[in-house]
This record gives structure tokens, sequence and C-alpha cells, in this order.
């Protein structure tokens, strides 16, 4: 079943439906903005997480401001964004399993297509499908600089690792994946940079290692939202793959810059748009916007605009506000707005953005890749 919109174009703000996922368009082009510019003084070139957004509608227009493609997490999030019209993509995340594999390969006749690898055994596996597919997959072998997560450690390990890819028909080694997912949400600048320097410090050893056994490493991909000037700056890496900074969810807008003041880089631009439906008690109102409605992993979300009243508390459909003595009460059917604490996750509970330009309904975009998980 296709889920309708919230809104038709047009409409004014007061007649979106709710529970429905608000973007204010200045706010998010001039995020678009602000990337593209911050980036053109350094020499990596960015590639965005379409994780983040799940809409080629997005991508494309990052990708008109100078982005070389995007990244995505899932073969399916690929896949929707090379029939979205994106020719360069990236899965920066291990690819397991013969059906995905085959998948993956059989993207690579329609578009340039990347994968990340920490495993032998995967490497021959990817080989044999696109050898079967007649296509070249490109290759970044992953290593683990400080998330422990995914990732073969650097140095030795990450070289084996490489010579296999670069001795396997059908793959083409790239270079290395690089991700300090962990660093993004470190508040204190000082610390966070540390963090990012002991990352590159290990990378920078590595693609010397590599390049005393003839593998070069043209691409050395990582950053986030959170740390993507400190690996700019670090002078390893080739491409950054920040994401969040579209929208500026709750979480990141808790990091600090280097005079301790939370950092303004970006502006909320991505709004979770509700609707008080019980106010029965002083002091508390109960919205329409639960857990499925956004998510808490990173948080509760940020009541946007009015003083003195605090998300306190979700359930599957209702969320509890709580109402400070002195703050103006809000009313049954007056409608409000969160910044989620965490924008990923919360963007893949919907089916459309509503693009929202001075109180009115200027787009609606379809989240195509929501729920696309394999």
């Amino acid at each position: 079943m296709t889920v309708p919109p919230p809104a038709e174009i047009g409409a004014p703000l007061h007649e979106v439906d709710t529970p429905a996922l608000l973007i204010e368009l200045d706010d998010f082009e001039r995020n678009l903005a602000a990337m593209a510019g911050a980036v053109e003084g350094f020499a990596p070139v960015l590639r965005p997480h379409s994780k983040t957004h799940k809409c080629p509608e997005i991508a494309l227009r990052q990708i008109a401001l100078g982005a070389v493609g995007v990244c995505c997490q899932k073969v399916s999030e690929a896949e929707a964004m090379v029939e979205g019209g994106v020719s360069d993509v990236l899965v920066s995340n291990e690819v397991v399993g013969a059906p995905k594999i085959a998948r993956l390969a059989a993207l690579a006749r329609r578009a340039r297509v990347g994968v990340c690898v920490d495993d032998a055994d995967n490497v021959q596996a990817l080989g044999r499908a696109a050898a079967e597919a007649g296509v070249e997959l490109q290759v970044l072998v992953e290593i683990n600089v400080g998330a422990n997560r995914c990732g073969v450690e650097p140095g030795q390990p990450a070289l084996a690792l490489a010579e296999k890819v670069a001795a396997t028909p059908g793959l083409s080694f790239s270079g290395l994946q690089a991700y300090q997912g962990s660093a993004q949400h470190i508040r204190e600048d000082a610390a966070r940079q540390a963090a990012i320097a002991t990352a590159a410090g290990a990378v920078a050893e590595t693609v010397e290692l590599l390049g005393g056994r003839g593998l070069t490493c043209p691409v050395v991909a990582g950053a986030g939202t959170g740390s993507y000037r400190c690996e700019a700056a670090s002078g390893v890496y080739t491409e950054l793959q920040a994401g969040s900074y579209i929208f500026m969810d709750a979480d990141y807008a808790r990091n600090l810059g280097e005079d301790g003041q939370p950092l303004q880089e970006f502006e909320h631009s991505l709004f979770i748009h509700t609707t008080v439906m019980s106010q029965t008690a002083p002091g508390r109102a109960v919205v329409d916007a639960g857990l499925k409605a956004h998510s808490v992993d990173s948080g509760m979300p940020w009541v946007h605009g009015l003083a003195g009243v605090s998300y306190v508390g979700a359930s599957d459909e209702h969320g509890k506000l709580a109402v400070a003595q002195a703050a103006a009460m809000p009313r049954v059917a007056d409608k409000i707005r969160l910044i989620p604490g965490h924008c990923d996750p919360t963007v893949n509970l919907y089916d459309w953005y509503v693009g929202m330009r001075n109180g009115k309904v200027e787009s609606l975009w379809p989240i195509t890749a929501r729920g696309m998980l394999y």
C-alpha cells in the first residue's frame, strides 16, 4: 500500500496532518551550501551519506553542489539511489550473503559501485559474483580506527587483505575505509580532535605500508558531521562521508566548539510536526508523536520554539510533554514541532518529506529508501 502524503502542495502549515516530517527548505538549502563551501578549501571531496535522508532527490541536490556521489549502508539503499539517478555509490559497509552480493554486482552494470571488506572469504565471494556479472567492483578495505565495530586492524592485517583484493579478478583495490563513528559524538572539541588524530595516524601508517608493497590508495574514506573538519585537515582522507549536516538533530547540536560553546555551523532543518491530543492535568500535555514517530536512541527530541516545554517520555503512539509552571500550556489541537534526537532512524519511519517555505508546503519528496534494510 502506498501511503499518501500528509499534505498537498500549497497547503498552509496548520493543514499538514500529523505526525509528519517537515523540512524547512531555506534552512536545509543553507546547510547544503555551507557544507559545499566548507569542503571547498580542503583537498578531500564530499561523498555524503544517503542513509541520513534515503531520498534520491536530496542526493542529486548534494551532487549538484559538488559531491562526487553518495554512501549507502545497504544494497537496497544503493539500488534506490541508482534508480533515482545517482551514478556513483559506495556501500560503506560489508555486504555478506549470496543474494545481496549478486544484487550488488548487478547494480555495477548501471553505476560505479564500491563496497567495503574486512574478511578474506567475503573478498572471494565478491570476486566470483563480479566475474559472473562481467563487472568490476571498487573495493575498500575497512580498518578499525577506534570505533571497534567492523574493520581489520591497521597495518599488516590491512595489507594482507588489500593484497588479496588486488589479486582477485573482478575487484579493484581502491583504498581504505576508516570511519571513527564514536568520535562524532565526543562533545569537547579537543577530545574529538585527539580521537581523529589517532585514527588519522593509523591510516597514514597503513597507507605507507601499502605503498611500500606497490598498492596505492586513491581513496581514504571516512568522517562525519561531528568531525569532518578534523579528517579534512589531516592530510590523509580523500573522501568525507558526512550526512547529518543537512538536517542537524538534537544529538549533534550538543557538540561543542573550541570556545566551549555549542557548534552552530549548521541549522536545524528537520522537524517532526505533531498535534497536542490530550491535556488533562496541570503541567502535562500529550502529543501524537511517540516511539513510532521518532527514534530515542540518542535521547528525547527537543521541543522547538516553546520555552519551558520539554518532551519527557514516549510510548508507541504518545509523547508526553512537561510544561513548566511559568510556561504557556499547549492546548488540545495545537500543533508543535520537535527536533529529533537522531535524524537517521527517525527518517526511516516516514514515507514523505513535507518541504516548507514561508509557512506553506512547497514540495513533497518520497523517502524512497525507507525501510530498505537488506
